[in-house]
């Protein structure tokens, strides 16, 4: 419930992007210190692609990639005991 929490949140932080200075805002702060540490590696490893940043779009299927393994996971140790 968490991680589904945090992939809201990051998409709310990356459609802030396409208003002015909405992420200026303290709202847009506010998410900036939650979702940036997570962005930053995919920032470093993909580059944006021309004036486009594709690197949250990774993320957030990373992101659910691992969400839905983490439930997975719980299912089988569940099924196990």
């Amino acid at each position: 419930m968490l991680l589904t929490f945090f992939s809201y949140a990051l998409i709310i932080y990356i459609l802030l992007s396409w208003f002015p200075n909405a992420r200026e805002s303290s709202f847009g702060q506010i998410l900036a210190k939650i979702c940036e540490p997570y962005l930053e590696p995919f920032r470093r490893i993909i580059p944006p692609l021309g004036m486009i940043d594709i690197s949250p779009l990774v993320a957030i299927i990373a992101l659910n990639l691992a969400i839905g393994g983490l439930g997975q996971l719980f299912q089988l140790l569940i099924r196990m005991f």
